[in-house]
């Protein structure tokens, strides 16, 4: 087994949208990924690559797919350290390329679950299959590989003698079509078994792009309806403050109308009183107060519309005010994350330099790779940035986070306590629902829907 491990040989190939466009041995990409030579046909671009372990017959037994990236001189990523022999080893079954199914390591099937970011899904299309683009590639030998060419061997084992009473002659032609049938079924079996495992590798990459389409679906829709429901709470706040404008009004003109009666009242007493002294004077004092009441009336009116005058006025320079404060938050917004980004820019973009990368593992999107440009909003919301990578809003997040790190049933009993019996945890943020994937199989809400019915 040393031997034959000794003489595979490894290789890397590049692709692009009309397949396969460069080839190099692995020791010319570990001294591409040294920076000792360059590509500058691949600046600037994330680009597809193949890592192929190839046995001395020319024949592929292990493929991992994986990005690397190149800067604006067509340099690769000094970030970059995937094990890609480490991967080929440990990865599992996949289609049969000539020599019995090789190792297959790509993103729907990774066997280190935090490098699996930096892998790519092959297509299986019909006459757009990329692993028969790997096989055909290494069959032409671009390469200059030195290939040998193997004699079958029989095993001691399975040499079987005929009984005496059938040494006779052998029928060329029968034992012909035998050896044609047996070779023609052999084929029938390997492609079959070739299109079996072709077809679930391209099922489990549409259901794996499948749930990434619908956790952002659903994401987009979250924050849609978050919107939304900002906006009538504040149209909500703004009609109660006018509803409390309007009442406040009445009220001042209730008083007023109540001080004009109680006037008017008091005039009218005095003029029964004026009545009793002479007809004359009862005249003069009804035309005063006649006149004072119309003066009270008017004067009442007036300060009326000075006062909604004064409260309209009053209502445009608190609008005013308010959205000078709402533009002036705006701008210490923007003023304290540029200082906050400048503070350490210069030390972070050093420390990018010297190939720092910078990395964090949340559960459920597992280690992920900050880019410069992320630092500040990870820094305010690291919560939240794990939830956009998987696609899930910030609440689920959190919800998913508490059933993965305690994953018992949270329903309510009758007693007033919690069921908190075990449950299978959810792996994946975007899978947890709320009342079904945090509740055991007696509290879930499906279950409960059907009891009722």
């Amino acid at each position: 087994m040393s031997m034959q491990k000794a003489q595979m040989v490894e290789a890397v190939l590049f692709f692009n949208e009309r397949g396969i466009c460069k080839e190099m041995l692995f020791p010319e990409f570990e001294a591409l990924l040294d920076n000792v030579v360059n590509l500058p046909e691949f600046a600037d671009e994330q680009v597809r690559l193949a890592y192929v372990l190839i046995n001395p017959r020319l024949l592929v037994r292990a493929v991992v797919f994986f990005y690397l990236d190149f800067d604006e001189l067509g340099a690769a990523d000094k970030g970059w350290n995937l094990p890609l022999r480490h991967l080929a080893d440990n990865a599992g079954r996949g289609p049969d390329l000539g020599a019995g199914p090789i190792r297959l390591a790509c993103r729907s099937q990774c066997p280190v679950s935090w490098h699996q970011m930096h892998l790519w899904d092959p297509s299986l299309a019909p006459g757009k299959n990329d692993l028969v683009l790997v096989r055909d590639a290494i069959k032409r030998n671009n390469l200059g590989l030195l290939a040998e060419e193997e004699a079958p061997v029989v095993l001691p084992e399975r040499l079987q003698v005929a009984a005496e009473d059938k040494w006779q002659a052998p029928d060329p032609a029968r034992q012909e079509a035998a050896r044609q049938d047996e070779r023609l079924e052999q084929e029938h079996r390997q492609k079959t078994a070739q299109l079996i495992k072709q077809q679930r590798l391209r099922i489990s990459s549409l259901s794996k792009q499948h749930e990434e389409e619908l956790a952002r679906q659903k994401l987009a829709a979250d924050e849609r309806q978050r919107a939304l429901q900002a906006e009538i709470q504040g149209l909500q706040q703004s009609l109660r403050r006018q509803e409390e404008l309007n009442a406040s009004l009445k009220a001042q003109l209730a008083a007023q109308a109540d001080s004009m009666q109680q006037s008017r009242e008091e005039l009218s007493r005095q003029l029964r009183d004026l009545e009793k002294h002479g007809r004359s004077e009862a005249d003069i004092l009804r035309a005063q107060f006649d006149a004072e009441l119309q003066a009270r009336v008017a004067t009442a009116l007036a300060e009326s519309k000075e006062q909604v005058a004064i409260r309209d006025v009053e209502l445009a320079y608190s609008a005013e005010q308010e959205a000078q404060l709402k533009q002036e938050l705006e701008r210490l917004k923007r003023e304290c994350d540029e200082l906050a980004s400048q503070g350490g820019e210069q030390i972070l973009e050093r420390l990018a330099k010297l190939g720092v990368v910078f990395v964090v593992y949340h559960p459920g999107a597992g280690h992920l790779t900050i880019p410069l440009q992320d630092i500040a909003r990870y820094q305010n919301n690291p919560m939240s940035y794990a939830a956009a990578k998987c696609f899930v809003s910030e609440e689920q997040y959190r919800q998913w986070l508490a059933h993965y790190q305690q994953p018992t049933c949270e329903a309510s009993l009758s007693s007033g306590g919690r069921c908190s019996m075990p449950i299978d945890r959810v792996e994946t943020p975007s899978r947890f629902v709320v009342g079904e994937s945090n509740c055991c199989a007696r509290h879930k809400a499906g279950a409960r829907l059907r009891t009722v019915s």
